[in-house]
């Protein structure tokens, strides 16, 4: 007999998903921040102070594929059950220092791990084991995070001390503007990526229909399947877009900002999907192409070639989706 979730289980699985959605990005943003961070470290501990403040660059980094991966196997059970995920996240706190890093990824995972709690509680009640033992193994993940935060805490990490940041002529350009539109890009990118994920998983959940036509047996493939596979290699590189932005945006002394738009829309079938991926290609391709037009006329040479060559990438996923439509 299958299982039939409760309401209660439902709304607990998509707080799952806000949190996963929340501490993902939390953790990948205060990653790309610590290169900032690096740049501060006295020249006579460089090897001593790069090597711990890496190291925590690449903890964090870890972590956020973690929940990534999290998030993934949560939607794909919501879906499963006949669910609808959410796209909406909790909001990330990024902090400024490795001291809030510690201290808001921390309390991040204590209140994951009481609603994980709550969830394989309210999942056995109602006799539904997978939820529960995935949501076991997450729980276990988890853990490891507080406890590695909780280690970092109980250590004095002394901020790096450096010459007070003077700007020169060459970076006096970089305005809040420019920033702003900078931040836009970032926004275009964690929207799609939501998007996408949930896409993904949802028409993983449709690829399961029985086939309707004779290739579709022999190739034990579906459009949706295809779609499925298609959206996961496109949010990926999304992934790899965001990085690089707001690599970048640290870099020139701003700060990136949490705040998805324009606002992840899902759909309910895979023309849905493709038709909604369209229209959020073209409103980063013509983000991007304002943002190449921007960095030409200030001479940011850097960011323009950066951002060529992400159109490069839009453009072709704005075409892969039509393709299929």
């Amino acid at each position: 007999m299958a299982i039939k979730p409760t309401s209660e289980l439902l709304k607990m699985l998509n707080q799952g998903v806000a949190r996963e959605l929340q501490v993902s990005v939390q953790y990948m943003l205060q990653h790309f921040k610590m290169e900032r961070i690096l740049r501060k470290v006295r020249k006579e501990n460089i090897l001593l102070e790069g090597t711990t403040y890496e190291s925590l660059g690449g903890i964090l980094k870890q972590m956020a594929i973690e929940e990534m991966k999290h998030l993934a196997d949560i939607m794909e059970r919501i879906y499963y059950l006949g669910g609808k995920a959410t796209t909406k996240s909790d909001k990330p706190q990024i902090g400024e220092n490795l001291k809030d890093f510690m201290e808001f990824g921390y309390k991040a995972e204590e209140e994951a791990l009481e609603l994980y709690r709550k969830v394989i509680t309210e999942a056995e009640k109602i006799g539904d084991w997978e939820t529960a033992e995935m949501f076991k193994e997450i729980y276990r993940q988890e853990e490891e995070h507080l406890y590695t935060f909780e280690e970092y805490l109980t250590v004095d990490i002394t901020e790096p001390e450096g010459p007070e940041d003077v700007p020169t002529d060459s970076v006096k350009i970089y305005t809040d503007d420019y920033f702003e539109l900078l931040n836009k890009a970032v926004a275009a990118e964690i929207s799609a990526i939501v998007q996408y994920t949930n896409q993904h998983e949802k028409a993983s959940k449709l690829a399961l229909r029985k086939k309707e036509k004779p290739m579709e047996v022999i190739k034990s493939k579906n459009k949706a399947s295809v779609i499925s596979d298609l959206l996961k290699e496109v949010f990926m590189k999304e992934m790899d877009h965001l990085e690089m932005i707001s690599e970048r945006i640290y870099l020139l002394g701003g700060e990136a900002v949490y705040n998805p738009y324009p606002l992840p829309v899902i759909g309910e079938t895979v023309d849905d999907f493709l038709r909604l991926d369209k229209k959020a290609e073209d409103y980063a391709i013509v983000l991007y192409r304002q943002i190449v037009a921007e960095a030409t006329k200030l001479g940011d040479t850097v960011t323009k070639r950066m951002f060529e060559s992400i159109l490069e990438d839009e453009d072709q996923h704005y075409w892969m989706f039509d393709d299929y439509f």
